[in-house]
């Protein structure tokens, strides 16, 4: 925190470090570890924290739900509070039903999901142009706020109920890990019949209702998001007796893909150690 208040950031993310000194020189940006003065100041308050994979495939939550807590207990007048992360359908209800339990007499709560769709390298850029703003509460008045505090921002806007929105975010990056294991997957045959897996995919790509971002063959999907949002909807369909066997497939091909990249490597390499 204490490199944060120094206007510092501890991870690269291009023209992030000199935004965030911009904006604390300008006493628009704070940085706090201290619930008791933020809260009560905020009109909205944003949970965004991580929701790591238990070894079950689901999302755990307990993060979520102790930043919860302690908002609730620091609740002041009126307060929408809305949930960043990626939480799976449901979970925002509890969330909800938590900051009604732990609030003051007299403090009013309004609870909605606004999930993000940031990417790594680009995350200023996504948030300034993003494709579209979802919100999903049961709120009128929380929406009405939600909305103007979105309006600078050129976009679509979604308007839904929390499962809506929660499933949006995890069926949005499921797709596209389904787009990169579909990309390898036609790799994998074209080697097999001498065909040009570059230009196959070009090919496809150029179609405009395909589009060829995230249509390249590689090593497969990774980082913090995909591998865990797919894993956790492949759980959420589970727990809902549902077999998402599209997708259980499409984290088969990732393996396969990886274990490509390994043999390839051997073979070129050879003994080289």
């Amino acid at each position: 925190m204490n490199i944060w208040i120094k206007g510092i950031s501890p991870f690269y993310e291009p023209g992030l470090e000199e935004l965030v000194k911009k904006n604390l020189k300008a006493k628009r940006l704070i940085f706090t570890l201290d619930y008791k003065p933020a809260i009560p100041e905020s009109d909205v308050v944003f949970i965004a924290v991580g929701t790591p994979t238990t070894k079950m495939g689901d999302a755990d939550l307990s993060t979520v739900l102790d930043v919860a807590e302690k908002i609730g207990k620091n609740l002041e007048g009126y307060t929408v509070v809305a949930t960043k992360s990626t939480v799976p359908a449901g979970a925002n209800k509890k969330v909800q039903r938590i900051l009604e339990e732990t609030k003051h007499q007299g403090a009013e709560v309004d609870y909605a999901s606004v999930p993000e769709f940031l990417r790594e390298g680009s995350a200023i850029s996504d948030t300034i142009n993003p494709d579209r703003i979802v919100i999903g509460t049961e709120s009128k008045r929380a929406q009405e706020v939600l909305v103007k505090l979105h309006k600078s921002i050129n976009a679509p806007l979604v308007l839904t109920n929390f499962e809506t929105a929660e499933l949006i975010k995890y069926a949005a990056n499921s797709f596209l890990a389904l787009k990169i294991s579909y990309a390898n997957a036609i790799a994998k045959l074209s080697e097999l019949i001498h065909a040009d897996a570059l230009k196959v995919l070009e090919g496809i790509g150029m179609d405009k209702r395909i589009g060829n971002l995230f249509l390249s063959p590689g090593p497969g999907y990774g980082g913090s998001c995909f591998p865990k949002d797919v894993r956790a909807l492949i759980s959420i369909a589970k727990d809902n007796d549902y077999a998402f066997s599209l997708l259980e497939e499409v984290e088969i091909i990732n393996q396969q893909a990886r274990r490509d990249i390994v043999r390839k490597a051997r073979g070129i390499l050879g003994d080289v150690r």
